[in-house]
């Protein structure tokens, strides 16, 4: 049973359609910029070693994996079949709506690094997805939540619409401790905007990571 963290009032959306019918059609867009992806692909160059099996959870057409690193098996999962066919990363993929049911259809211990990029804060149950991520994944495996300040504010529970940078990875952190992970490493930083931009001191979209290695 998860640890709850959040009231109810703070689980609300403002819009409470099925998350199905948002994400019915693909969006083969990127949401965050080149500099965060940048940032994002060199972290899990550092922290994901070659031959894991690794999760993606809250997929969608990339995955922002290392193009020349080979991993055991990359796992997706989403809400746009269309998406994820087109995701050439995965070895295979499942579609689920995560705010309808939180129970994740793999076996326990069986998952070395599970990856969201920008999906946390659409999360209304995050506590029984951290309770989940925390049975599937293996000893001395990482959970890497990650995001910058964008959303699409509608479908972001109250919790994540109100709050600051600081609290989103405030309350990143919180949930996973509740749910037993060990305090998790924290990143933040400002990155730099690509070509003539960052060349003039522009910035990209500012880099956000909560880390957590389940203990061995």
């Amino acid at each position: 049973m998860a640890v709850q963290v959040l009231s109810e009032a703070q689980r609300r959306k403002w819009d409470s359609s099925d998350d199905q019918l948002f994400y019915a059609e693909p969006r083969f867009v990127q949401h965050l910029d080149e500099a965060f992806r940048a940032r994002l692909t060199a972290l899990y160059r550092e922290r994901i070693p070659a031959k894991a099996v690794v999760l993606d959870l809250m997929s969608s057409w990339v995955s922002h994996l290392p193009d020349d690193v080979i991993y055991e098996r990359v796992i997706g999962h989403g809400l746009n079949e269309k998406e994820l066919a087109a995701n050439k990363r995965l070895d295979s993929h499942w579609l689920q709506n995560l705010n309808l049911n939180q129970e994740i259809p793999l076996k326990s211990e069986s998952v070395d690094a599970v990856l969201i990029v920008a999906g946390w804060q659409y999360l209304q149950y995050p506590e029984a997805i951290a309770s989940e991520l925390l049975r599937i994944t293996r000893p001395g495996g990482q959970l890497i939540v990650s995001f910058s300040n964008r959303m699409f504010f509608t479908k972001a529970p109250q919790v994540w619409a109100d709050g600051s940078d600081r609290d989103h990875l405030t309350y990143v952190a919180e949930v996973l401790m509740a749910q037993g992970w060990p305090k998790p490493e924290i990143v933040a930083e400002e990155t730099r905007a690509v070509g003539w931009k960052g060349l003039v001191g522009g910035k990209g979209d500012p880099f956000f990571s909560v880390i957590a290695t389940k203990a061995s």
